[in-house]
């Protein structure tokens, strides 16, 4: 089966001074395009769609051209949340409703292996799947005075990554339900949770790391 992917990078990029983090050289190449490239590569992917700052889509539109990234069918305009972001490029596609999207953060530049493959699989038996990593660190909730709460139980805890898949048309409607009621999401797939939908993980990669901070930067850089 095919898949759509959503890449989001219409972000303020705030904890890097400002400065946007996709344009950043890594590798010789900006952040963005070794994102984009993993999907102009792969096999299974139909077509790419970018959200990009609406004053820089036309840069974003240039990078996608000189890299040659074929896939790459359209540059659509962020919105104010990364939530409304993606709800522009889920209504800029021209999919069946049970073709398949993936949604992935342009800041994870690490992709790599049958990920896609994977969480294709899982979506047999769901809405959506993402991928997921055990937290190494002991979690504590901490309240707005830097008091402890209580330490949560750390086999329990995962963090969340990106790709997340989904059903065209189940992540189309918690979209547009979510933005009808004003619910914000802490990412896609707790839009499909918060509707009473089923969510599946695969394992993650510790690899595969989100550049927020100027170190993350020197991280992913060993690994591109």
């Amino acid at each position: 089966m095919a898949i759509w992917v959503i890449v989001t990078a219409a972000g303020s990029s705030r904890r890097m001074g400002g400065t946007n983090k996709l344009l950043l050289p890594l590798a010789g190449k900006p952040l963005l395009v070794h994102t984009l490239s993993y999907f102009d590569r792969h096999p299974l992917v139909s077509g790419v769609i970018v959200s990009a700052p609406g004053e820089q889509r036309e840069l974003y539109s240039g990078l996608v051209r000189e890299h040659g990234l074929n896939k790459v069918v359209k540059v659509v305009p962020g919105g104010a949340e990364r939530q409304d972001s993606i709800r522009n490029a889920l209504e800029a596609l021209t999919c069946g409703p049970q073709e398949v999207v993936a949604i992935h953060d342009g800041a994870r530049p690490c992709l790599s292996g049958d990920l896609l493959e994977r969480l294709l699989a899982a979506l047999d038996e769901a809405e959506g799947s993402l991928p997921m990593v055990a937290v190494k660190d002991t979690i504590k909730r901490v309240d707005g005075e830097g008091r402890v709460l209580e330490t949560l139980t750390r086999s329990e805890l995962f963090a969340a990554q990106t790709p997340q898949v989904f059903r065209y048309q189940a992540i189309l409607e918690a979209h547009h339900r979510a933005h009808a009621e004003g619910y914000l999401g802490t990412d896609d797939c707790s839009l499909i949770e918060y509707y009473g939908g089923k969510v599946r993980a695969v394992e993650g990669d510790y690899r595969n790391l989100k550049v927020t901070t100027p170190e993350d930067l020197e991280l992913v850089g060993a690994y591109v």
